[in-house]
């Protein structure tokens, strides 16, 4: 006879249909309709369901005893989607940045209190700083960091301030919540943030916010330089 499907894959698959079914229905339903339309026993949907609300997939109305989509599965697809955006317009311009400068630029999202690089360009010179795509750091540390928080409100900061705890990650970097708000300031005035050895021994970076249309900053692009080529020159690039 034919190879039994795994258990993992079947407890996969059934997830997918789960969503696929209230996402296609575009709205409510009951347990028993779903439980129909899937093929799945009742008590397996229970606990599937009960798995997907916990995590925000799937939401349930008491009053009218229906399911529907949650609010994660937006946020999960708006996030993929803002990632796609932000590397179609911002890594061409990696390229010319490298190509302009001579040095190494990363182009990186906003993820919660941390950047992501999702794009690099290494330099061609020999002595390059080496980022990798995947790579995360908080928004205390890094150039890009600091000019993401300079975009944001300040009702925002206040909020990030509130709840960052400031590690020392390098001697240079940044430790208290007073000194991150005189950098801030600076940042605001100059319209470019810098990180001067504060994530990396050696290295410093120059950082701009990347905004929505809606101008929240979703993430920002920056320039590696080694300290020994970072002059008053390399912060005119």
């Amino acid at each position: 006879g034919a190879a039994r499907e795994p258990q993992s894959v079947k407890s996969a698959g059934r997830v997918l249909d789960l969503l696929e079914l209230l996402c296609t229905r575009g709205r409510e339903m009951s347990h028993n309709d779903i439980s129909i339309a899937i093929g799945i026993p009742k008590s397996s949907l229970t606990h599937l369901l009960r798995t997907l609300m916990a995590r925000g997939y799937v939401t349930y109305s008491p009053e009218s005893r229906g399911y529907r989509i949650g609010q994660a599965l937006g946020r999960l697809v708006s996030r993929s989607s803002r990632e796609e955006t932000l590397l179609s317009v911002g890594a061409p311009l990696l390229e010319q940045l490298t190509a302009r400068t001579r040095e190494s630029s990363t182009l990186n999202q906003l993820r919660g209190d941390v950047t992501e690089v999702i794009a690099t360009v290494s330099s061609p010179q020999r002595l390059v700083p080496h980022m990798q795509v995947g790579e995360t750091g908080p928004l205390y540390a890094l150039s890009g960091g600091k000019a993401i928080l300079a975009a944001m409100p300040d009702v925002a900061v206040e909020a990030y301030l509130r709840r960052v705890t400031f590690e020392p990650i390098t001697e240079a970097t940044i430790s208290s919540a007073a000194e991150l708000r005189r950098e801030i300031a600076r940042v605001r005035h100059d319209g470019v943030a810098y990180s001067l050895e504060e994530f990396t021994p050696g290295i410093s970076g120059i950082g701009v916010a990347l905004l929505s249309a809606g101008g929240i900053p979703i993430g920002s692009m920056t320039l590696a330089i080694p300290t020994v080529r970072f002059s008053p020159e390399a912060k005119e690039l």
